[in-house]
């Protein structure tokens, strides 16, 4: 069942054709009885008639005539001395008083035999069956009629009263198409029908419950954003301390790498959670890709100097609408991975240009690449190349790619991975839908 309004009004439309084709029979059955009984009392009518006639024209049953919807014969011991015209030279019926259905002259006959004591006569009173047939089906027909053609107006009465009775349900699933992802605020429950108060309490308990659920891991991430952060910057101090008393410790330059990754990878699952769509209220503004672009470079420029990598930006504007905070953290991880895996005297290049109807934001680098086969898996959280012992001996997380993805559904974006122009490397292209701003581009 895909839809409850069809089915109601499919159901009810059914069940109203069927009741009423029951009472059309039932009606049409009862009429057609009801009509032989008046056509036949007809025939006892016309016998009666015939009966006080003292005078009867007799026409010759040999001369031509044509046989009429109703006819008589006047019998007096065994001798015809009265018909109508077209009617037989024998009896029509058997000279017995009552009905009968007889046949002649090609039709089915209704036939009406009565004596008459008085006058010693046999009265026999015959009407074709067809015409007396069709004439009460006619009538009957005119009054059913009627019904069969009301049926499409009731159809669309049906209809309209299920659409108007389902309007509460239709309302309720308006109210929550609408709700945004971190509103867990109840739903109206301004007098709600008796079969839908169940769904409403249902949904505000779900409602409930998820804020709560909510709640708590909001504070357990701001806890342990205060108590992770705290002893790690303990830890670096002391490592710190211990490595300039003891430079040649080569196990201590091990714990500080680790302590490093702990690091990274602790801010980066905070990143991770703070822009969850079911906690993270996008708030879209007008911004310039290409400034946050140019500001993110020059925060990561030190890290680039180090290794002598060269850096290019291609374009000076590129307007979409977006957060500032969530673009400027998925220019961060992009240009970062470019960084950590082109090596020393490595090439990157992040260029912003209008691609159809896309607006395209490309990063590559002259690295290694990641191979075709395993392109899919990295924006799995936590998945790295060739696990930690990668290639390059870059420490990672194996978050940063999850979070560029989770940057790009939010601004309903495609990300898609290609080799990079460079000899050797990795292209990063992150397409924004066009109607999600407006791009101004200046060569």
């Amino acid at each position: 069942m895909t839809s409850i309004r069809r089915f109601l009004v499919v159901v009810l439309l059914a069940t109203i054709t069927l009741v009423n084709f029951m009472a059309a029979l039932h009606g049409y059955s009862s009429s057609m009885a009801r009509a032989e009984e008046l056509f036949d009392s007809q025939l006892a009518d016309v016998a009666s008639v015939l009966a006080e006639t003292a005078d009867v024209v007799f026409l010759r049953p040999e001369s031509p005539a044509a046989v009429s919807g109703i006819t008589f014969q006047i019998w007096k011991n065994d001798v015809l001395i009265g018909a109508s015209a077209g009617a037989p030279v024998t009896p029509i019926s058997e000279l017995e008083p009552g009905y009968a259905n007889v046949n002649f002259s090609g039709y089915r006959w209704r036939a009406y035999v009565r004596y008459a004591g008085d006058q010693d006569r046999w009265l026999i009173v015959a009407e074709r069956a067809d015409l007396r047939f069709a004439l009460a089906e006619n009538v009957i027909l005119e009054s059913v009629l009627p019904i069969v053609l009301v049926l499409p107006l009731l159809g669309l009465l049906v209809w309209m009263i299920v659409t108007r009775g389902l309007r509460p349900l239709s309302d309720l699933a308006a109210e929550m198409r609408d709700k945004r992802s971190d509103d867990l605020s109840p739903v109206a429950e301004t007098e709600p029908p008796d079969e839908l108060r169940v769904l409403t309490d249902s949904i505000n308990d779900l409602l409930r419950r998820l804020e709560g659920s909510f709640d708590r891991e909001r504070r357990f991430a701001a806890d342990a954003a205060h108590e992770l952060r705290t002893p790690i910057s303990v830890l670096k101090v002391q490592l710190h301390n211990l490595l300039r008393d003891l430079p040649h410790q080569e196990s201590l330059k091990t714990l500080e790498a680790g302590v490093q990754r702990m690091e990274r990878s602790v801010e980066q699952v905070l990143m991770l959670y703070r822009i969850a769509p079911d906690q993270y209220a996008a708030k879209f503004v007008e911004l310039d890709l290409a400034g946050l672009a140019r500001q993110v470079i020059a925060e990561l420029y030190p890290q680039l100097d180090i290794r002598h990598q060269s850096i290019e930006l291609v374009g000076d504007h590129f307007m979409i609408r977006g957060d500032s905070f969530a673009l400027r953290m998925l220019l961060a991880n992009l240009i970062g991975n470019a960084s950590k895996y082109s090596g020393d005297k490595g090439e990157i290049r992040v260029s912003l240009e209008e691609a159809g109807e896309f607006l395209e934001l490309k990063v590559e680098d002259s690295g290694p690449g990641i191979p075709l086969e395993q392109r899919d898996k990295v924006f799995e959280r936590f998945y790295r190349i060739g696990g930690d012992r990668h290639d390059t001996a870059v420490p990672g997380t194996g978050i940063g790619l999850a979070v560029v993805k989770h940057v790009a559904d939010i601004h309903g974006a495609t990300i898609e991975l290609g080799r990079s122009e460079f000899a050797s490397g990795l292209a990063v292209m992150v397409r924004f839908k066009g109607e999600l701003g407006s791009s101004g581009l200046d060569a």
